[in-house]
């Protein structure tokens, strides 16, 4: 672990969770994306430190914290994600969040607007259904995997009752009244830059920022210029 980064466990709702925690400051919680889990962020966790206290958790399923099912739902996430912001006691955080993750901090944002100041939102789902080509992909490496009798590194997700078969929200959007950034990649296989722009318009005052080429992930693909958005987005008033 990189120094000044602490590997801590505290109980959620009943549910062993990991965390990642460094820095000092406001409170900033990341959450990663449906592929990954708390360790995507320490770059981020670096880089911020000095000004911002970072909480980077293994969302429930994920990484270090408990597996308790085989399917998961959005709301198993956001009740996590608010779980984990009540027991840390943290007031208003900033919250950051990459794919599925940007998925819950909107939920969080929309469905309790108290417990958030600002959203930064990196090629969320939510706002388009997945691309066929990004749908084929993903299903490809579920077959391969399994064919190969390797174990599947992350949980099936799955719309809950009343959830929505792709998680959209766009009708929710023009609801959020919260300092929004969106930050997209150009190329994105999975989600286009056209979503992104579609979420701007119907955000309030959301600002967005386009980062060069192809991918998934600005965060670690353009981390330099990601950092410094981030960092120019939480010090504005």
């Amino acid at each position: 672990m990189p120094e000044g980064v602490h590997s801590l466990k505290l109980r959620v709702n009943g549910v062993g969770a990991h965390y990642l925690r460094a820095g000092s400051g406001p409170p900033v919680v990341l959450l990663h994306g449906g592929a990954s889990d708390a360790t995507d962020w320490l770059a981020t966790m670096g880089a911020l430190a000095s000004r911002y206290s970072l909480y980077a958790p293994d969302l429930i399923g994920y990484g270090r914290s408990d597996h308790v099912k085989s399917v998961y739902h959005l709301r198993d996430f956001v009740d996590f994600t608010r779980g984990f912001i009540e027991e840390l006691g943290l007031d208003s955080p900033v919250l950051v969040g990459h794919s599925l993750g940007g998925r819950v901090c909107l939920e969080i944002a929309l469905r309790y607007p108290e417990m958030v100041s600002k959203l930064v939102l990196i090629n969320t789902v939510g706002f388009c259904r997945i691309t066929r080509l990004g749908s084929w992909v993903g299903s490809l490496l579920w077959w391969l995997r399994k064919l190969l009798r390797r174990p599947q590194p992350f949980p099936s997700l799955m719309p809950g009752e009343g959830e929505d078969e792709h998680w959209l929200c766009l009708e929710q959007l023009p609801h959020l009244h919260k300092p929004t950034l969106i930050v997209w990649k150009r190329y994105d296989l999975y989600l286009p830059l056209a979503s992104a722009l579609r979420a701007k318009g119907l955000i309030p005052g959301a600002r967005l920022a386009v980062l060069p080429g192809f991918g998934h992930a600005p965060h670690r693909e353009n981390r330099g210029v990601f950092h410094n958005l981030l960092l120019s987005f939480l010090d504005s008033s």
